[in-house]
């Protein structure tokens, strides 16, 4: 092909895409470089999912990989609750840098090992689990299925996974303990109130939690523009489900906030390391922060004796530094050399994204928005399907490194690009 047919051809194939209904919000314009956001990237390698309605799967057991489930969530969500999940903030840079963050590690698999069995098996704070993939606290699951939260605690349940249950879950804690079958863990938003903070982590301490992930990367409002401009695109009339009239009048039909007085909530803009050691002597359960990207926080979190950390960038959801998580997991690492043991989550995908994290050091990878593409597209089925198939890849990774167990992904298994 002549360098003038290949432009053509490329130019032919992005309209071909952009003209999908699966991409109707304009993001192939965009990776096309044409309309108003040209240059800009894709949060995610929609590519290698189906690009036409016709071969979208048709069941769980259909799915190749974890994208195949986001184009059929798409197509099943309303878009405005679509959006929610989509959204990060700003221009999504850290959005996207999460999945590119991956390019800057390469692994250095060891061979002549015997890995004919594989115990991906793992102990985090003192308990086992089958594995190290964690499901994340996500908010609002019943906006994607009305199953919500109690079927994705069904599906990893089937896994034996650890689940971190949201703070604006739209399913009780309690209810979600019992669908689980084993003790979860609690995501915690502090408020500027904290009488309603201390109210939340008492009932999820007497519901059998066993420990609390303080997010502390939300310290006011996001701007963002994928939600925002997906729910222009929503033709129902969102106050049928949801009253707008304050922050406070919705909060009161999530779950957790049931009996809480919330007047004049709103989100917590002055917390310093004395809430940690408030809420150290609120609680006897263990005590994790969520969101740390620097080594000098890792620093103080180890010093003042949390139980561990969760290096998060929320996603792309909280702020837009342009940093990667996995970028950043070497740094918290070094700092806390070994004294609490450090999780992260934010843009994990593949097998190999895990054990990049895992060789590193990590003692646990949180997994979000996969499990929520499963859940949007056929309910719990599709939620034991995405952490089916992170299992199954993860195993494989695995093997590839020459790692029959956890123990045996270690830091020089790992070197920058």
């Amino acid at each position: 092909m002549s360098s003038f047919d290949q432009a053509t051809s490329r130019r032919r194939f992005l309209q071909f895409m952009a003209a999908s209904p699966l991409f109707a919000y304009g993001g192939f314009n965009a990776f096309a470089g044409e309309g108003p956001t040209a240059g800009t990237k894709l949060s995610d390698p929609i590519m290698w999912a189906p690009l036409r309605t016709e071969d979208l799967i048709k069941s769980p057991k259909d799915a190749i990989n974890v994208f195949d489930f986001e184009p059929v969530m798409r197509q099943n969500v309303p878009p405005a609750h679509f959006g929610y999940m989509a959204s990060g903030v700003d221009d999504e840079v850290t959005l996207r840098a999460n999945r590119e963050g991956f390019l800057k590690f390469q692994l250095r698999p060891r061979r002549l090992v015997d890995v004919s069995k594989v115990d991906m098996s793992t102990e985090i704070l003192g308990v086992k689990y089958d594995t190290p993939i964690i499901v994340a606290p996500v908010g609002g699951q019943k906006a994607f299925y009305t199953g919500g939260e109690i079927d994705v605690a069904k599906a990893a349940k089937v896994g034996n996974h650890l689940q971190i249950l949201s703070t604006v879950t739209t399913s009780s804690v309690e209810d979600v303990t019992a669908a689980r079958g084993a003790p979860i863990w609690y995501q915690l938003y502090a408020s500027n109130n904290w009488e309603i903070a201390k109210a939340l982590v008492k009932r999820a301490e007497k519901a059998g939690c066993l420990a609390v992930a303080v997010t502390v990367d939300i310290m006011g409002n996001r701007i963002q523009d994928t939600q925002r401009r997906l729910e222009l695109t929503d033709t129902r009339v969102c106050s049928g489900c949801h009253d707008r009239s304050s922050p406070q009048t919705n909060l009161r039909r999530r779950s957790m906030y049931e009996g809480v007085d919330v007047t004049g909530i709103s989100a917590s803009t002055a917390m310093t390391w004395d809430f940690i050691k408030r809420l150290r002597d609120t609680t006897r359960m263990k005590i994790l922060v969520k969101g740390l990207l620097a080594h000098e926080d890792a620093k103080l979190a180890a010093d003042s004796g949390l139980d561990g950390i969760v290096v998060s960038n929320h996603g792309g959801r909280s702020e837009d530094s342009g940093r990667s998580s996995i970028d950043a997991l070497p740094e918290i690492l070094e700092a806390v050399g070994g004294r609490i043991p450090v999780l992260i989550d934010s843009g994990f995908r593949r097998g190999t994204d895990i054990v990049t994290a895992l060789a590193m050091g990590a003692k646990g990878v949180c997994v979000g928005r996969p499990y929520i593409w499963g859940l949007g597209a056929f309910g719990q089925p599709g939620v034991e399907r995405v952490l089916e198939l992170l299992r199954i890849e993860l195993r494989l990774a695995m093997q590839q490194m020459g790692a029959p167990t956890i123990k045996h992904l270690v830091p020089g298994m790992v070197r920058r690009a």
